[in-house]
């Protein structure tokens, strides 16, 4: 058994007291994958009851990401402020009350509403759960339990779309249960945290939130992101729109930058995010970012509308990728608790990712799924190596007082480079698919507007010869996605390589020499 953790002002945690502690935390975390994961196999389905469109579909995800994105760094903020056992129980709540309204959604569009609403509480989730590991277990003693971290991503990753594939396919449930599913599953976690999670809140006087610096973060990637989603497709790239849109960005964006350089309490602390180790972090986080989310998401569109297998099937064919997760996530926790090093690790997993995606850019319609099954466990085995252990190498670098806006930074980048990834490679998919598929309507003597005013995500509903080209469109349009997805995931490579070799503390705070320097330094550039 391991030492006793210890923290300045709080009784040591044993092993046992720590596990009971994680118990909960885990649960959250497995709640908030399984929003996301359980949705994924029946997003196609779903959308195609609710007569969505390509781009609809992107948002359904985006929306999520977005929201979840614009409030990472304010929950992280707020964790260094106020009591993080009271805020993560407030993200369950805004989480179960986002799932309820979207399993009672009428439309697409009001299911991108509520998964909007559904993603305050997933940021708060993602940020929060990180920051609240952090302050109970040193750097050292953490990439133990990060195997219990990519355990709980792995069983949410199989079983979420494996349970999802499930439920649209039983016809007495209903995909309205895909959201529905994860609120007694919440419920729980609350319970859980309340008996489970002790930690001592740092109260402090004359607190000052961000909020400006908030609402230009939160507007400037928002303005962002939907120009990404209809360019090309509602206007050109060349346009009145697109200057609007671009140039409001940059400037909302560079406001913020200017905001937060002035604020007493900045929600993303510069003086943090351009430290060596945590701005390549950040870097390697948004690469990684933009290649999972934005390829991994569309796995289940094209197992289900590719390849033609049902949602349960769809969700069993993804359980290679989540076997790396969960197998490299184990093994690479274990041994960079017990060597202390976490950069080759890191450099290992951003290499692989980048070969996994480079075969499955190679895949179309038609392509062996043993192939593909050995692409997706490759993914998984980068995804494991590098997506927590990115965080950890920040907050090895960070006094615990600033663990929260760390932390959070790198969760918000991730997902910033996430919601970016989703929409440009869904706004290319849908593109390419569009195109393919007047091509083949056209060569087959089908009229364009053959479909009427039918989904094309709604195969069911499509005559045999139309359902054959939507199938082949999207098939091989699919790998050309993951194959910009390998392209990103290098610069993740290059951010890992020059990361600076460290050996990770064995407290939970810095040491007070290595405090008092980081103070004194602040100090001389205030």
């Amino acid at each position: 058994m391991s030492a006793p953790t210890t923290t300045a002002g709080a009784e040591p945690m044993t092993h046992r007291r720590t596990l009971e502690a994680l118990s909960g935390l885990l649960l959250v975390l497995f709640v908030a994958l399984l929003s996301s994961t359980v949705v994924s196999t029946a997003l196609p389905k779903i959308i195609g009851a609710l007569n969505g469109s390509q781009t609809q579909y992107t948002w359904v995800v985006t929306a999520t990401l977005l929201t979840a994105t614009a409030t990472t760094p304010i929950w992280g903020k707020l964790a260094d402020l106020f009591s993080k056992k009271l805020l993560i129980q407030l993200a369950i709540v805004v989480f179960l009350l986002g799932s309820i309204v979207a399993g009672f959604s009428q439309s697409a569009g009001q299911l991108i509403a509520a998964r909007a609403f559904q993603g305050i509480g997933v940021g708060g989730l993602q940020a929060l759960v990180q920051v609240a590991i952090a302050a109970m277990i040193p750097p050292r003693e953490r990439g133990r339990y990060n195997g219990y971290l990519g355990g709980v991503m792995a069983l949410a990753t199989v079983g979420g779309p494996l349970l999802g594939g499930l439920i649209v396919d039983t016809s007495w449930l209903g995909w309205r249960w895909c959201f529905f599913v994860g609120v007694p599953v919440a419920i729980i976690a609350l319970v859980l945290l309340q008996a489970t999670l002790k930690l001592p809140v740092v109260r402090r006087d004359n607190v000052k939130i961000d909020y400006l610096g908030s609402a230009l973060i939160a507007a400037g990637v928002s303005v962002l992101l939907i120009w990404i989603s209809f360019v090309d497709n509602s206007f050109d790239w060349v346009s009145w729109q697109t200057a609007a849109m671009v140039g409001g960005s940059v400037i909302l964006l560079a406001l913020a930058v200017l905001v937060e350089k002035r604020a007493a309490e900045p929600v993303v602390p510069l003086n943090i995010i351009r430290e060596r180790t945590t701005a390549l972090a950040i870097l390697g986080s948004l690469a990684v970012g933009m290649a999972m989310f934005g390829g991994s998401v569309f796995l289940g569109q094209y197992f289900q509308i590719g390849r033609g297998y049902s949602p349960t099937e769809a969700g069993l064919l993804t359980i290679p990728m989540m076997g790396g997760v969960l197998i490299s996530s184990i093994v690479a926790g274990r041994l960079i608790t017990k060597s202390g090093q976490i950069k080759p690790y890191i450099v290992f997993g951003s290499i692989v990712l980048v070969v996994g995606f480079a075969l499955l850019g190679m895949i179309d319609h038609e392509t062996s799924l043993y192939i593909i099954g050995g692409a997706m466990f490759l993914v998984g085995v980068g995804v494991g190596t590098t997506m927590q252990n990115l965080v950890l190498a920040v907050q090895n670098t960070v006094s615990l007082k600033d663990i929260g806006a760390a932390s959070s930074s790198v969760a918000f980048f991730r997902s910033l480079g996430g919601t970016i990834g989703v929409s440009v490679l869904g706004a290319v998919l849908a593109r390419r698919v569009a195109d393919q598929m007047t091509h083949d309507l056209a060569a087959a003597g089908v009229p364009t507007s053959g479909a009427g005013e039918t989904s094309n995500l709604n195969l069911a509903a499509l005559p045999d010869a139309i359902q054959n080209i939507v199938r082949a469109a999207y098939g091989d349009a699919t790998g050309h996605i993951f194959l910009i997805s390998a392209v990103i995931a290098v610069v993740g490579v290059i951010a890992a390589v020059a990361l600076k070799p460290v050996t990770l503390r064995t407290s939970i705070d810095l040491p007070d020499s290595v405090r008092s320097a980081a103070v004194a330094a602040d100090a001389v550039d205030g």
